[in-house]
């Protein structure tokens, strides 16, 4: 039977599926999430998605939405209550310019930097070249302690899953740096309610079977 709702495809560490959580979680937009495992795709996932990544959002009329921004925006521009689109410093456009720069310079190098045997110039060079965007952040956060504001906004939960993951490689060297605001920065977000909710546990969907309301209750 069709869902009445909105159909999320997700996984649950995938950066750019956590960034469509946090954006459903912030909006309060109900969705019917289905949890994927990667080894095991469903075909209804591939029949509405062929590219076959997370997130993939299906929209109440079959609209279907493959990329995260853009599932973030169609959620908050849907309801926005915590001013995610807002930002105090700058324009939506210099947001979403900041997630295009983390897309395509800053997410290359996570890669280089968390996989070194996959590139010849992964590992301490990539992570140098990832550290110059992490270095523009913290100065980001001189001026706020979000990236674009007093309050969260799009961008925080934007680039927040991949600064995560970056950290992540070597916890003990990120917290090393002259990066005080940053850290702080992801610290609270990783220990907000806002990421508890949007970071929950599902078994893997199978066909036929409802999927799990989301967002979960706080």
């Amino acid at each position: 039977m069709p869902s009445v709702l909105p159909v999320l495809y997700s996984f649950r560490r995938c950066p750019y599926a956590m960034r469509a959580r946090l954006a459903l979680v912030a909006s309060g937009q109900q969705c019917e999430l289905r949890e994927v495992a990667l080894k095991n795709k469903p075909a209804e996932m591939l029949a509405a998605s062929p590219k076959g990544t997370v997130p993939v959002l299906v929209a109440e009329d079959g609209t279907v939405l493959e990329q995260s921004l853009d599932v973030m925006l169609w959620a908050l521009r849907r309801s926005d209550p915590e001013g995610w689109l807002q930002p105090e410093a700058g324009t939506l456009q210099d947001m979403l310019a900041l997630v295009a720069a983390c897309d395509d310079g800053f997410k290359p190098q996570l890669d280089r930097y968390k996989y070194p045997d996959r590139h010849a110039d992964g590992g301490e060079p990539a992570r140098e070249r990832g550290a110059a965007f992490l270095l523009d952040l913290e100065g980001r956060l001189s001026a706020s302690p979000q990236l674009a504001a007093s309050h969260a906004t799009l961008a925080d939960a934007a680039l927040m899953p991949f600064v995560r993951q970056f950290a992540m490689v070597d916890p003990a060297w990120f917290g090393a740096q002259p990066w005080p605001r940053l850290q702080a920065w992801l610290s609270v977000w990783t220990t907000s309610d806002l990421f508890e909710r949007a970071m929950r546990k599902y078994e893997p969907w199978k066909p036929g079977e409802a999927g799990v309301d989301f967002p979960p209750a706080p």
